[in-house]
């Protein structure tokens, strides 16, 4: 009996462990790619993930980070592949491309079958009536300035007109120096330069590049931008190697006192003090035209997330992002990125936040969001068509006019498909 029992104890803790060891195997790891890791303060979007898996044990998290352009590219391949990750940080440009390549999957019967309440979400970006993409966090686009730049250039005031702004790009250019005024990205690889750094002057003196919901780029207000954007670019004031420059370089090069302003997000805020401790920097409302006085346009993007259609982990990878949205931690992310939540009812305490996000709160009540080109059909496309128009302006083969003239044509060509 002695053995019996010894054999029947043996085999119960073979099975404990059996069963613990499937447990182990029964882990899910859900991979979410993302650009915002590198712009938090450092463990930061880490120490979330490890509330996420303390929270909803036999679920494990892995982190794909990189700059926003090298996620661009990562999630392109991953789409045209199948190997997206189970989660993905969305740009709202993105969206639908990506939904009518059915690379990401409409949360609609996620939040059906939890019952969720889409109430308490800011807003829900859309695809032929689908839910895509929730913002999770939104930043606006000021201007940062490099004060000491400035002050050693004469300029006693931050710029609120774009004749302004061209005189103090031009006090802070000094090539002899690889020192400029301005910074201007527009990269074919990643043109989301034309929606954050030209588009951006229409919208600050509340233009618009669409009427009824179409192009409409032969405007006043479009051309009026363009021209501004040549007469820097003829005052020799805009830092060089401007169609191989992406968002990442731009940063770079105001991070290391090469330029003296910039168009930038107020979540790199973060990478900026942690690249260059020492900068001394602030910020401003986008320049608007001379005698402007209504609400300035701000130009706005977000981290975006979603789901793709092929993750085999789509309840799990929802339940991170109904996490990531929920009021509590939602308030805790943006409060972390210098950012505006996602969810109505969160509550950021932005008390521990960089002294300038208060800056930042003023210019955001004091103006309207607007970026026209989030939920537009091939977004991303449209932008690049622009970028090459304006590269031929920038080299002196056209004109605003023949700039305008010829995207319009391939725009409308674009929403008639």
């Amino acid at each position: 009996m002695s053995l019996k029992r010894s054999l029947t104890y043996l085999s119960a803790v073979a099975t404990v462990l059996a069963l613990c060891t499937g447990a182990a195997i029964a882990d899910t790891t859900l991979e979410f790619a993302q650009w915002w890791e590198p712009e938090m303060p450092a463990g930061a979007l880490r120490g979330i993930m490890n509330d996420f898996e303390a929270a909803n044990p036999g679920i494990k998290v892995k982190l794909i980070s990189g700059p926003y352009s090298a996620t661009h590219d990562q999630i392109v391949a991953g789409a045209a592949s199948g190997t997206l990750s189970d989660v993905v940080g969305l740009d709202g440009a993105w969206v639908n491309g990506l939904a009518k390549q059915g690379a990401i999957a409409p949360l609609d019967p996620l939040m059906d079958a939890a019952k969720y309440d889409r109430s308490q979400i800011a807003d829900i970006i859309k695809v032929d009536g689908k839910s895509y993409m929730f913002p999770l966090a939104s930043f606006v686009y000021p201007v940062f300035i490099n004060l000491d730049l400035a002050k050693a250039a004469g300029v006693d005031r931050l710029p609120s007109t774009r004749n302004e702004f061209a005189d103090a790009a031009k006090k802070m250019t000094h090539p002899d120096k690889n020192q400029y005024g301005w910074v201007l990205p527009l990269s074919l690889q990643t043109p989301n330069g034309i929606q954050n750094d030209v588009m951006s002057w229409v919208w600050a003196s509340g233009g618009s590049m669409l009427k009824d919901g179409k192009p409409d780029l032969e405007n006043p207000g479009v051309v009026g931008a363009l021209e501004f954007v040549k007469s820097l670019n003829d005052a020799g004031v805009i830092s060089p190697g401007i169609d191989a420059t992406k968002e990442q370089d731009k940063v770079e090069q105001f991070v290391n006192g090469r330029v003296g302003m910039m168009i930038d997000s107020l979540a790199h805020i973060n990478l900026i003090r942690k690249r260059n401790p020492n900068l001394h920097f602030g910020i401003s409302a986008l320049p608007a035209v001379e005698g402007y006085a209504g609400k300035r346009g701000l130009p706005y993007a977000s981290w975006g997330i979603g789901i793709s259609a092929n993750s085999k982990h789509k309840e799990e990878a929802w339940k991170l992002v109904a996490y990531l949205m929920s009021p509590e931690v939602n308030g805790k992310l943006v409060s972390l990125a210098n950012a505006f939540p996602g969810n109505v009812n969160a509550k950021p305490d932005f008390s521990k936040s960089d002294p300038l996000f208060a800056e930042a709160f003023k210019i955001f009540q004091a103006g309207k969001l607007a970026n026209e080109f989030v939920g537009l059909p091939v977004a991303e496309q449209l932008m690049r068509e622009m970028d090459v128009e304006v590269q031929k302006m920038l080299a002196g083969q056209e004109t605003p006019q023949q700039v305008v003239a010829n995207t319009q044509k391939e725009w409308l060509a674009d929403f008639a498909k």
